[in-house]
């Protein structure tokens, strides 16, 4: 597992990995019908984004919805190849990937055959209710296929993930501290309760007491409030880089800047 240490020499000091909302792929309800338009809308994306400041990107179906609960389909794979493939050469920064709404064994997948730095587990221990239903973890087998296709990939996973609440009731303490010593995650990401909202601050304390690892910003990051969030190592944002903030639009490199500068100055804790 990479520690805090380790996190900071792989990933540099508090980096900011800037998401790459992918257009619907082919085989989603709302596919345009050409995939060259993807692979340029997150070119262009992914020029602003290291033209900002970003440390690194993660790559994510965004556009997919509804999104498959678990297992999404062989064209959603080949597709995020072959954009990630094409992209990719655009920048040397590291990169992750996300498969929605819960496929770490196809994200792992396609950072084997792209060379991606880590992937993003929305769920990996416990069960959540979800707009897709009843979603489990599944740590074992991911950690397990890791160890056999994509040893080097580090695992980012989600603490009770946005979009989604826990099956019964939990002890949000002991589930952090599974999440790292028995679900062995990389890097732990707190969210708010869905895209685009800032984590709860005392959440956010919280999981900073209870483990010793790296912790990530996973939603709700802004130029703003960044000083309220400094306890995190790093961060994954998105709706903040945007052209006035709005979630679907492109990036724009400003804000980019604009955040990384904010959230940069903040004091290691």
């Amino acid at each position: 597992m990479l520690t805090r240490d380790t996190f900071l020499q792989r990933f540099g000091r508090k980096p900011i990995f800037g998401m790459v909302h992918l257009r619907p792929l082919p085989g989603a309800p709302l596919f345009g019908g050409s995939l060259d338009a993807v692979i340029e809308a997150a070119r262009a994306d992914v020029q602003a984004l290291a033209t900002g400041g970003c440390d690194g990107l993660l790559f994510e179906n965004f556009g997919d919805r509804p999104f498959r609960k678990t297992e999404v389909d062989p064209e959603t794979i080949a597709a995020m190849t072959r954009v990630i493939a094409e992209v990719r050469r655009e920048t040397p920064l590291p990169f992750g990937v996300n498969m929605l709404r819960n496929d770490p064994i196809a994200a792992l997948a396609v950072a084997a055959a792209t060379g991606a730095a880590f992937i993003r587990v929305n769920v990996h221990t416990g069960a959540m209710v979800t707009d897709q239903g009843i979603i489990e973890g599944n740590a074992g087998e991911t950690l397990r296929r890791r160890a056999r296709i994509a040893p080097d990939v580090a695992i980012f996973a989600d603490h009770l993930v946005k979009h989604a609440s826990p099956l019964a009731p939990v002890d949000e303490v002991q589930s952090a501290r599974d999440l790292r010593l028995r679900g062995l995650a990389d890097a732990v990401v707190i969210s708010g309760r869905e895209t685009g909202v800032a984590p709860d601050f005392a959440r956010l304390a919280m999981v900073r007491q209870a483990i010793d690892a790296p912790i990530l910003i996973g939603s709700g990051l802004t130029a703003e409030n960044a000083v309220k969030l400094a306890d995190a190592d790093g961060a994954i944002v998105g709706t903040a880089l945007k052209r006035d903030g709005r979630m679907e639009a492109a990036v724009d490199a400003q804000r980019v800047e604009r955040l990384a500068r904010a959230f940069k100055q903040l004091a290691v804790r």
